[in-house]
């Protein structure tokens, strides 16, 4: 319980902390809220999902939530009936709620990918208040983080910012399942699991990341 009492007082700091840049932002709570009472079945991730494993909250502009793909459809009308001041902005990998006003985004729902879908089988589930909700079981958050620290169409200013969570995750927490986590790399790429463990070698070790 102790270790799930972290995620929920990560979720308030984080909360707390990007209010306090954007006081009008739309609260990780609320969009969870909104997903509970629809009963779709999400996994919280982003910053807000995974702040927790790095000990570390900061402020995020978003929420980014992992939807399945048969509720996607019934996610986005949910909240933009309930966030009526967003619109849907699709793109290939996920569905961006923007902000009508100023085209900020608000929500990132995210679309399945092979990853993606198996971080439902990988998840903790967490209390925060009167809601419940899953976010990513620390080895399919450092998946997670490592996914994007690869991609070629990352920018590089992201791929520096998922570096330092990865390390901060990494540094955070000595009982990593090596074996989960390589075979969460591989999900990523044929042989990611390998690349993935070498880059936990590494931050262990105090070598530098190169990306």
């Amino acid at each position: 319980m102790a270790v799930l009492d972290v995620h929920s007082r990560s979720l308030a700091k984080s909360t707390a902390l990007s209010e306090y840049y954007d006081p009008t932002m739309i609260l990780p709570l609320d969009v969870i809220s909104v997903l509970n009472r629809a009963r779709i079945s999400f996994v919280l991730v982003g910053l807000h999902g995974v702040s927790g494993w790095m000990k570390e909250p900061r402020a995020t502009q978003d929420v980014d939530i992992i939807v399945s793909a048969k509720h996607h459809k019934k996610a986005l009308r949910e909240l933009i009936v309930a966030f009526p001041n967003l619109e849907a902005d699709e793109q290939e990998v996920v569905t961006r709620l923007r902000d009508r006003a100023t085209h900020e985004v608000a929500i990132d729902v995210m679309k399945p990918n092979e990853l993606y879908r198996a971080a439902f089988k990988h998840t903790e589930t967490i209390t925060a208040g009167k809601q419940k909700y899953r976010i990513p079981c620390l080895e399919m958050a450092l998946a997670m983080k490592f996914a994007p620290m690869i991609s070629l169409n990352r920018r590089e200013e992201d791929k520096l910012q998922d570096a330092h969570d990865f390390i901060l995750m990494v540094k955070a927490n000595r009982d990593i399942d090596l074996k989960k986590l390589s075979e969460l790399g591989d999900l990523v790429y044929s042989t990611g699991g390998i690349e993935l463990l070498e880059l936990v070698r590494k931050v262990r070790a105090g070598e530098k990341l190169l990306l």
